[in-house]
C-alpha cells in the first residue's frame, strides 16, 4: 500500500484537484453563464497563501498561529475571490454567451499580466518553498485536504440544486427573460453563482500552493480555462458528477498512458474529439440517459383471419 500511495500519490490527488476546479465552473453554467474565470480565482487563491506561507512580512503572524496559519491562508482566499468574483461579475455579467466567455478570459489574461510584473508574486520566477501543509512529508497526505473539500463541495452543490436559489439557476439557465418575468433577477443569482464558483477556486488554489511546493504565473492561463471547460463538458454539465468524471478521466490519461511519450497527448486529443461527437450530454448525461431509457415494448402479434372476419381479436 505505501508502495502504491508514493507511485500513484500524486496523481490521486490531482484528479480530486482537477474535479474541483471542474465544480468551480459548474457553479456558473447551472445559471446559464459560460464563465472562464476559474483559473484566474485559482491563481489569486494560490497567490495568496504563498505569501502569507513565505513572505518575511507575515513571519510574525506565521510564528504566532503555528499550524493554523493553513487555515487562515484559505479564508483569506476565499475572502479576496469572493469580493473579486463579486466585482468583475456585476458588470460582467451583463454579457451573455461567447462575450462573457472573451470577457472572463481577458480577465484571467490581466491577472496573469499583472503577476509577472509585481514583486510580492515574484515576477516570472514565482514563489518558491512554499512549505508543506500541516507539515505533510508526503504528497499522497494531502488527500485529507481535498478530499474533504471535494465531499463538502458536492454535498453543498446536492442542497443548492434542491433549494430556492438552485431553482432559480435553473430557470435562468433554460429562458432568462421568462426567468425575469417570473420576478427571478437574473444579474443577483448569476452574480452569485459566479462567486460562488469563485470562492471554491480559491480555497482549491490556496491548498493546491503548499501541495506544489511553488506558484507562478503559469497557474492561471488561458490554456488551463480550456482544460477546465474540457472537464465540465466531457464529463457533463448537467450533473454534479460530471465535472468530477472529466476532471479525472482527463488528467489520469495522459499519466497512464506516459510511457506513450508524444502519442500520450494525441489519444487525449482523440479522447475529447470523440466524446464530443457521439457524448454532446458528456459521460454522466450519457449514463443518465442510458439508464432512465424505457425498456422494450413486446411486439403485439398480428390478428389472425379469423379474429378479422368476426370484427374483433380474442383476448
Amino acid at each position: 500500500m505505501a508502495d502504491f500511495l508514493a507511485q500513484y500519490g500524486f496523481l490521486i490527488v490531482t484528479l480530486v484537484q482537477a474535479g474541483l476546479l471542474g465544480l468551480s465552473l459548474y457553479f456558473p453554467l447551472q445559471a446559464g453563464q459560460l464563465s472562464l474565470a476559474s483559473p484566474g480565482f485559482y491563481a489569486v487563491g494560490g497567490y495568496v497563501a504563498a505569501i502569507l506561507l513565505t513572505n518575511p512580512a507575515y513571519a510574525g503572524l506565521r510564528e504566532t498561529l503555528g499550524q493554523g496559519v493553513f487555515p487562515l491562508t484559505w479564508l483569506a482566499a476565499a475572502l479576496l475571490c469572493g469580493v473579486l468574483g463579486l466585482v468583475v461579475g456585476v458588470p460582467a455579467l451583463r454579457l451573455r454567451g461567447i462575450y462573457l466567455a472573451l470577457a472572463t478570459i481577458a480577465f484571467v489574461e490581466i491577472l496573469r499580466v499583472v503577476s509577472l510584473n509585481l514583486e510580492v508574486t515574484g515576477g516570472a520566477v514565482g514563489i518558491f518553498g512554499i512549505p508543506q501543509a500541516f507539515g505533510f512529508g508526503e504528497r499522497w497526505q494531502y488527500i485529507f485536504l481535498f478530499g474533504p473539500l471535494l465531499v463538502l463541495t458536492l454535498l453543498f452543490a446536492r442542497q443548492l440544486e434542491r433549494s430556492r436559489v438552485g431553482r432559480a439557476f435553473r430557470a435562468i439557465r433554460e429562458d432568462e427573460l421568462a426567468a425575469d418575468a417570473m420576478g427571478v433577477p437574473p444579474t443577483r443569482y448569476k452574480v452569485l453563482a459566479f462567486v460562488i464558483g469563485a470562492v471554491l477556486a480559491g480555497v482549491v488554489g490556496a491548498m493546491s500552493a503548499p501541495f506544489l511546493n511553488t506558484w507562478n504565473a503559469r497557474q492561471g492561463s488561458f490554456d488551463a480555462s480550456i482544460a477546465i471547460l474540457a472537464f465540465v463538458l466531457i464529463g457533463g454539465s448537467r450533473n454534479i458528477w460530471g465535472p468530477v468524471v472529466g476532471g479525472a478521466l482527463l488528467t489520469a490519461i495522459p499519466e497512464l498512458l506516459r510511457f506513450l511519450a508524444d502519442w500520450r497527448l494525441v489519444i487525449n486529443g482523440l479522447v475529447l474529439v470523440v466524446a464530443s461527437l457521439y457524448l454532446p450530454q458528456g459521460i454522466v448525461g450519457a449514463l443518465e440517459r442510458w439508464r432512465r431509457r424505457p425498456p422494450p415494448r413486446r411486439p403485439v402479434p398480428a390478428p389472425s383471419p379469423a379474429e378479422l372476419r368476426g370484427g374483433r381479436r380474442t383476448p
